[in-house]
């Protein structure tokens, strides 16, 4: 029966509306895997690898031997701090000794030579018996390139000058001036002794997948005095901008979805009216219901099986011609997707094909014997709710699977269930009032818009599908167009891309007369308390107390803690109330960021205690917040009121932005006041900017399959009456319409249609626009009048288009071989 419906072209719209789907899903899932890998990729250049693996105790040999086993990139970086000696000069440093490899990801700067001014890149580490020094310490030292300084027990000669590290804009942690030594040299030195503060990482790099299934690996290995940090441990900016990106990303899959569903529905609303002869007639040959349901069942499983096969194929080797087009997106080479993407096309294409099918199978299961004599009598109805409920159910579950985000994928089902339902009740409303002008019209508008009466529920389903196809286009167009540009505006091309930390409480006014003095803003400061959490609720908690090793990580290290009055510009409050300072507050509270309040599961009344330079400090959580990190500016992960840290040891921490020619201020700076660090995350904030552009370039050529799926539903829209046009046309032209006349008349119903369809798009879209701008993506959404003008101009011209193209061949077949059909 499938291959004799194929042949018969009975299956063309169905098996078209799934190739499409999963086509357009499974491309939209394997470039969205290859982009998600290489912007991770891409932002691990600022860690100088793609996984680290650190401790205070020397790593064991199983670590790098299972790397490479596995075929990955290994060195090794081990710290510590040290006096370095020149004559009578002395410095306490932060050594760094690497092995060969150095850095695995990113580039290490060197300042250039008297024949070659410019900034070059290192090819390789320091060689033996050298060590090349950081601009820090020129400040503190004399130095010159070829200077003997003494490190321990020997002496090393001054190579270079270190500009920039890949992974020292990452953390706050080097308070001291940086050298740089060959690791060959440590055992010269004599200073790896018991006891000494020594701090061992293991960089490791390589292919995506084969990174992902070490860390699984070596989190089951990992000891208490032992993390594991990626790109997104290190740095929360670098950490938001990507969920924030896989979240667009996951949008525009998610439109592919609503547009398969839509497609599929109207697919099989199609099939199954043109499968009720042939149902008849076997059940009046002794066909049992079972054996009906049976029969279709398999039909549409091995329908669902030929469709996702070819449309993975398809969508391979879309993302392919894709990834060729997108050649100069990244500096890199894209990684090969995963297989995951088009596991899921199979099963997306076979939930909604059964999520669809399956009501209408237990329709056609029902039709009575009867109907081969009395063709009037139609589909029954019987399972219609329980179809739409399943249908609903089944869009749910893959909506939240394919967000990846439980708040986005139900604010978009949420989004477009209500849509349905109002867009419905709102159809049948100006379908009424439409039919009431009948008599105001006159030729093929009159005609038109009895079409439209006598045609009312397949109208309005007609309408309504046709709505939530161009409402998912509009939404990933204001997606692109509005979301996109706040995002950036978030992060605008003056972004702060300096940190100074270690600021003293007495050197604020004389860092505000160096601004004043360079003509430069002064940055505000904001108060930093360095505490390690040691208790909730009066239980001691350990790294071992978690499983996680994000939560295991937050506990070895020490929190910034800070204080303010008013809740922070970019931190938007997600539960509790945020104190007034008017009123006195007796007990300690604070306010913790909500992602690192769900890491550590404490909730709202918990009581955390942090130790600070030996004594206790508890306070009660009463409110948490959601923190814009990639905004780049100061924040923390734990706040206070103001007055309960004033006893504890303080520094303060600003940012503030310094254009690329001004950067020499930075040097005088760091000679004026040597104690400060001065961080720069220029590079963090240029990876951050240039991910925001590389999302909107790639929604901008996911749009164009998500654009395809869009057609096949108005295909499907208009195949779905083409039987009933087909008819109706042999009578009109058997009592004298002429072509022309039908032509118009139906133009008209499509302008109609057209129209209600693109009402329902642009406010839906303006509606769900902002709920997921403001609610999920937490951007800032603006009404774009034009998506209306846009909406219903776009969808009136596409639906007249394509209704005119699809009924051209209906015009074309004689009245006489239809009406034999009919006969």
């Amino acid at each position: 029966m499938l291959r004799r419906d194929w042949r018969a072209g009975e299956l063309y719209v169905l098996m078209l509306a799934l190739i499409i789907a999963v086509s357009g899903m499974t491309t939209v899932a394997f470039f969205a895997d290859r982009v998600d890998k290489t912007l991770s990729q891409e932002s691990n250049q600022l860690l100088g690898a793609d996984l680290l693996i650190i401790s205070k105790r020397p790593l064991s040999g199983r670590y790098a031997e299972e790397a490479q086993r596995r075929g990955l990139k290994t060195a090794s970086i081990t710290q510590f701090p040290s006096m370095v000696s020149n004559g009578d000069a002395n410095q306490l440093v932060m050594v760094k000794a690497v092995t060969e490899g150095y850095p695995l990801r990113g580039k290490l700067y060197l300042a250039g030579t008297s024949d070659n001014p410019e900034n070059r890149i290192a090819t390789r580490i320091p060689e033996q018996g050298t060590l090349w020094i950081d601009e820090k310490l020129l400040a503190y030292m004399d130095i010159r390139r070829g200077d003997q300084l003494e490190i321990g027990a020997t002496q090393l000669t001054s190579a270079a000058l270190i500009m920039r590290e890949p992974d020292h804009s990452v953390g706050f942690i080097q308070m001291a001036p940086r050298v740089m030594i060959n690791a060959a040299d440590l055992s010269a030195t004599g200073l790896i002794q018991e006891g000494s503060r020594i701090t061992y990482q293991l960089l490791i790099a390589g292919e995506f997948s084969a990174v992902e299934t070490y860390r699984n690996w070596a989190e089951k290995q990992i000891k208490s005095v032992e993390r594991i940090e990626g790109i997104r441990d290190a740095r929360p900016e670098i950490k938001s901008a990507l969920e924030r990106a896989e979240k667009f990303l996951n949008l525009a899959a998610l439109i592919s979805v609503v547009l398969a569903a839509a497609a599929i529905a109207l697919a099989v609303r199609r099939f199954t009216q043109r499968h009720l002869d042939g149902c008849a007639i076997m059940r009046s040959m002794g066909a049992s219901q079972q054996g009906l349901f049976s029969l279709y069942l398999f039909y549409f499983i091995a329908m669902g099986v030929i469709a996702s096969l070819m449309g993975c194929l398809i969508a391979y080797a879309a993302q392919e011609i894709l990834t060729a087009w997108l050649s100069d997106l990244t500096d890199t080479e894209m990684p090969l997707p995963s297989h995951l993407p088009a596991v899921h096309g199979f099963l997306v294409c076979m939930v909604l094909l059964l999520g669809f099918a399956l009501p209408p199978i237990l329709n056609l299961r029902s039709v009575p014997a009867l109907r081969v004599l009395r063709r009037d009598i139609g589909l029954p109805n019987t399972h219609s709710v329980t179809g739409y409920l399943l249908g609903l159910s089944t869009l749910t579950l893959l909506f939240v699977w394919k967000a990846g985000d439980l708040k986005l994928g139900l604010f978009t089902i949420a989004g477009f269930a209500i849509a349905v339902a109002v867009f419905g009740l709102i159809g049948l409303l100006l379908v009424r009032i439409l039919t009431g002008l009948r008599g105001q019209t006159g030729g093929a508008w009159r005609y038109g818009l009895a079409n439209i009466r006598r045609r009312a529920i397949s109208s309005i389903i007609q309408a309504v599908s046709l709505g939530l196809g161009f409402m998912a286009l509009l939404v990933l167009t204001l997606v692109q167009d509005d979301l996109i540009k706040n995002w950036n505006t978030t992060l605008p091309p003056n972004a702060p891309n300096h940190f100074l930390v270690n600021i003293q409480p007495d050197q604020l006014t004389s860092l505000e007369n160096f601004f004043n003095q360079h003509t430069i803003d002064t940055p505000p400061v904001f108060p930093m308390v360095r505490g390690r959490l040691v208790e909730i609720n009066d239980n001691e908690v350990t790294p071992d107390d978690y499983t996680d090793p994000h939560a295991a990580n937050h506990v070895r290290r020490d929190f910034n803690l800070s204080w303010t009055a008013e809740l922070p510009h970019d931190n938007l409050l997600a539960q509790g109330d945020w104190w007034d300072t008017d009123q006195p507050l007796i007990e300690p509270v604070l306010s913790l960021e909500e992602g690192i309040a769900r890491t550590l599961q404490v909730k709202l009344g918990d009581q955390l205690t942090f130790d600070i330079a030996g004594s206790r400090f508890s306070a009660t959580i009463s409110n948490l917040r959601e923190v814009e990190w990639d905004s780049f500016r100061v924040n923390f992960f734990v706040v206070t009121p103001p007055g309960f840290l004033d006893n504890y040891p303080v520094n303060y921490i600003s940012s503030f932005y310094v254009p690329p020619e001004e950067a020499k201020t930075m040097h005088e700076l760091v000679k004026a006041f040597p104690n400060i660090l001065v961080i720069d995350v220029a590079a963090v904030v240029k990876q951050v900017q240039e991910m925001i552009q590389q999302v909107s370039r790639a929604i901008e050529f996911v749009f164009l399959f998500t654009l395809l799926a869009g057609f096949i539903v108005l295909y499907a829209a208009i195949a779905a009456t083409q039987d009933e046009r087909i008819y109706e046309a042999a009578i009109f032209r058997t009592l004298g319409a002429k072509r022309d006349q039908l032509t118009r008349a139906w133009a008209a119903e499509f302008v109609i249609l057209g129209s209600l369809a693109g009402i329902f798009a642009s406010a839906g879209a303006s509606l769900l626009g902002y709920a997921i701008g403001n609610h999920v993506l937490h951007l800032a959404y603006s009404f774009n009048p034009w998506i209306w003008v846009i909406g219903i101009a776009a969808s009136t011209a596409g639906v007249l288009v394509a209704g005119m193209i699809g009924t051209r061949s209906t015009l074309t077949t004689p009245p006489l071989l239809t009406l034999r059909k009919i006969g």
